[in-house]
């Protein structure tokens, strides 16, 4: 490995340690001039516009997730079929409210919509992955056919050099004295390993097929001199669990099950097994039922299986803040839309939970009334997205269609992509690569699109109007002191938080990990009658403000912005109102102390609220010049006093300065962060 690989990877754990390709990706940039020991070469020149619009954009979806412009969730949580996998998602559907079908009607009776779903479901025909063959044997012994049986699996079961196949097989006492061999062969694919997408070696289940691999079976068990009298009629199971009942099955008498195969796990010490096809077949002979089903669970994970889908399990999630009532019609207005002519159900979840995420479980066959199969892939996922958020912005939901890699952070990578490109390196799919080399150098992937850029417009719009509202409460004579100099230092803050994350974005650094800055904040102590008026100045102000904005996305995420600032601000001003309670707030009544009379503001809204006629200002030149008159009575009358006192008025005088500062009393628990 590589210096600069090796510097990468030294923070990570042994467990994680990058994949091999990243050195043939250094190499090939060392080769080029674009790595190794010397200066690091600037990146070339992009097209003026484009890399500034898409770095904007990324921008503009972080703001957008932060203004609570959420992105569409719909996404398939799983596939079923069978009529017993459909009540289970309908009972999972039920469990906070009853569910609703196609047609508005409640559905109360499990039962007969269970039976309701099986017709839907009446005329599909599951996968055939393993079959099942059954002879009635003369008397033999079970080595024999043990013998016979690997003869014919080192030879190939249908073809010769089809020796790969996963088998089993047990005897036990048949009619009439006979043996009865029960013998189950997967003609499913079995995958290499788990990243392996290939299914040329699987065997059609058709008669041909079946009377092929029945021939060489009668004639490898009679080369051990082994007689089929009977043949009983073929049976097929259906992926992984269809495998283990076979398994099952051949317990017939409490008889010993022989499973023979090439799938094995591999033991990586301080990480998880990896399931893969080895050279070497191994055995398992047991009469367990747990270890038979543990040893069918290893078989199915490599088993390709091809089971019919008759519903899909859909999800559909909106933000936590948003009206519920509004969020379920969206939904349903969806759904009828979407997937009319097709069965489905669907129940709300979180409705009343308000601190949760609220979201709808539906439940849909994908067989509509016509007979049409839906098969749904990407691009139709996509859709939904659009016209689902297209549904919630007509019910005034602020959420957006989005994918995720519109969103200022790296690709998320599942195991299988992993493995691929571990395995595959250079030669693994383009978009697998691509993914994988984001993750690992956690490069944040820009929105392409449209509509990214006009979201960004958008959270401008929003962040400049909370800021112009904050800067003209700033600027208002009229407005309680307290509230102006908050606001002034909250569009302050403001403003450096959003420069500072277009910067992060701009540089290709992800904004959530970038470490915020410290804004200063008033700290002096204030009364409890200034926080109010503060609180009320500002509320007013938004209220005015958000009536005036025509668009209905604008003013909601404008009254999210302010709602958000409203916390900010009053966690603030409740804390200058404690350190003002624990300095000794004076009583009611009572004259307050002099230290509010002077020329900050708040003393002087707490002054104009006590009556008091407060004399400072904020203008420095008539403090002076007030000052300057109060010097000059306070000379004028030390020379009418008698000769006798002017020395020691002169020597006081020649100690003082001749300008006086007006200053509050010296306290030992005052705050100077100001």
């Amino acid at each position: 490995m590589n210096d600069l690989t090796r510097s990468r990877s030294g923070s990570r754990p042994e467990g994680r340690r990058l994949p091999s390709y990243l050195d043939l990706i250094e190499d090939e940039l060392r080769r080029r001039g674009g790595g190794g020991g010397g200066a690091k070469k600037p990146p070339p020149p992009a097209k003026a516009g484009i890399l500034s619009v898409a770095r904007s954009a990324g921008a503009g979806t972080a703001f957008s997730r932060a203004s609570g412009n959420n992105a569409v969730v719909v996404k398939v949580l799983s596939y079923g079929a069978g009529a017993a996998s459909a009540r289970n998602v309908l009972a999972y559907q039920s469990k906070e409210e009853k569910a609703h079908d196609q047609d508005g009607r409640e559905v109360t009776d499990l039962s007969a919509t269970e039976r309701s779903w099986e017709r839907e479901f009446g005329n599909r025909k599951g996968s055939k992955d393993v079959l099942r063959l059954t002879y009635e044997l003369e008397p033999t012994d079970r080595e024999q056919v043990a013998r016979a049986l690997s003869s014919l699996a080192s030879d190939g079961f249908r073809d010769v050099g089809d020796t790969d196949r996963t088998y089993a097989f047990s005897v036990s006492e048949g009619v009439k004295g006979h043996s009865r061999l029960i013998l189950a062969l997967v003609i499913a694919h079995e995958k290499r390993d788990r990243a392996d997408r290939g299914g040329q070696n699987r065997i059609p289940a058709e008669i041909d097929h079946v009377h092929a691999i029945d021939a060489r079976v009668d004639k490898a068990l009679r080369m051990e001199a082994i007689t089929p009298v009977s043949r009983y009629p073929i049976e097929f199971s259906s992926g992984p669990k269809g495998f283990t009942a076979a398994l099952h099955a051949m317990q017939r008498g409490g008889a010993e099950v022989t499973l023979s195969t090439k799938t094995q796990i591999e033991e990586r010490p301080g990480r998880s097994g990896r399931y893969q096809r080895g050279v070497t077949r191994r055995e398992t002979t047991t009469s367990d039922h747990k270890q038979l089903t543990a040893e069918g669970k290893i078989v199915g994970v490599l088993m390709q299986t091809r089971q019919p889908r008759d519903f899909m399990h859909l999800l559909l999630s909106g933000p936590a803040n948003v009206d519920r009532d509004q969020f379920i019609l969206a939904g349903r207005d969806f759904l009828r839309e979407q997937f009319f002519g097709h069965r489905y159900a669907y129940a709300v979840h979180n409705r009343n939970d308000l601190d949760k995420h609220p979201h709808l479980h539906v439940i849909v066959g994908l067989r509509n009334s016509s007979g049409r199969m839906l098969n749904p892939n990407i691009r139709d996922f996509t859709e939904w997205r659009t016209r689902f958020a297209e549904k919630a912005r007509e019910r005034g939901i602020a959420i957006d269609r989005q994918k995720r890699v519109e969103r200022a952070g790296p690709p998320p990578v599942k195991r299988w992509e992993w493995e691929i490109f571990r395995r595959m390196g250079a030669t693994a799919p383009n978009n697998v690569v691509e993914k994988v080399i984001s993750k690992l150098r956690d490069t944040p992937t820009a929105p392409r699109l449209e509509e990214a850029r006009q979201r960004l417009d958008q959270s401008r719009r929003s962040v400049g109007r909370v800021i112009q509202m904050l800067e003209g409460i700033a600027r208002d004579r009229t407005a309680p002191s307290t509230a102006r100099e908050l606001s002034h230092d909250l569009s302050i803050g403001l403003q450096r938080e959003y420069r500072r994350l277009e910067t992060a974005v701009s540089e290709g650094r992800d904004p959530t990990r970038e470490k915020g800055e410290e804004h200063m904040l008033r700290s002096t102590p204030i009364s409890t009658a200034q926080a109010k008026a503060a609180k009320e100045a500002l509320a007013t102000t938004a209220t005015s403000v958000a009536a005036k904005i025509v668009n209905p996305t604008d003013r909601l995420l404008f009254e999210q912005a302010t709602k958000i600032i409203g916390k900010v601000v009053g966690l603030q001003l409740d804390s200058r109102v404690v350190k003002n309670r624990e300095r000794g707030e004076p009583s009611r009544g009572k004259r307050p102390s002099d230290g509010l009379e002077t020329k900050s503001a708040v003393g002087r809204d707490h002054i104009a609220e006590q009556g008091v006629v407060n004399k400072s200002s904020n203008n420095r030149s008539v403090d002076a010049s007030r000052i300057g008159r109060s010097n000059a009575e306070h000379d004028r009358a030390e020379t009418d006093r008698p000769d006798r006192e002017r020395p020691k008025a002169q020597q006081r005088n020649r100690e003082m300065p001749k300008s006086i500062k007006l200053r509050p009393p010296q306290e030992k628990e005052r705050d100077r962060s100001r």
